[in-house]
């Protein structure tokens, strides 16, 4: 068996010495705090931006405009911040083991559902930072998802919604959030 030197010997090489930082090295990764779950912060990131854009949409839509309908069979603009709002608080509400009673429905004005959705927010934010490693395969008492995958599950109707919504500022010729290039994407 053929033993390869990684190092070359040299004649006045202190072994020490070349090997103490190598050591040292491998002892700092050992020690070292787990890394961040890379699926959990990609997928937060991806939570953060869609957050902004949605709080920043529902700011840029006129109050007036809140009880705009495309066509009568669907829900208005207002109406759908409200079950974006209700529908999250209860999700996320969910992942933390809580039980909420979402009201942004009964809400009427903008400042009404703005606020009730920036706090709707506040719920997704807690559920979101109390997710690890550890306990994002958990599945919460009366769940049917994972910790993880329920938050997934309300990211993807955040999405669905916004995508709606995007075509009831576009018709009121507002450009929303995400394609509006005067303001950061995903900042506010």
């Amino acid at each position: 068996m053929a033993v390869v030197r990684l190092i070359p010997r040299k004649e006045n090489t202190d072994v020490k010495a070349t090997l103490f930082p190598i050591v040292f090295a491998f002892a700092a990764v050992a020690n070292a705090q787990p890394a961040a779950n890379p699926t959990i912060s990609e997928t937060k990131q991806m939570y953060t931006m869609l957050k902004n854009n949605l709080v920043r949409m529902a700011e840029k839509m006129p109050a007036e405009d809140y009880g705009f309908k495309p066509v009568p069979e669907i829900r208005s603009f207002g109406e759908t911040i409200a079950h974006v709002a209700d529908s999250q608080t209860r999700t996320c509400a969910q992942v933390l083991g809580e039980q909420k009673t979402a009201d942004a429905a009964s809400k009427k004005t903008k400042d009404e559902l703005v606020a009730a959705f920036k706090a709707s927010f506040e719920v997704c934010d807690a559920a979101w930072e109390s997710l690890t490693p550890a306990n994002a395969a958990e599945i919460p008492q009366g769940g049917r998802r994972s910790r993880l995958g329920t938050l997934v599950y309300n990211l993807g109707h955040e999405d669905e919604e916004y995508g709606y919504l995007a075509v009831y500022l576009r018709l009121k010729n507002i450009v929303p959030p995400s394609s509006d290039r005067s303001a950061p994407m995903g900042k506010k």
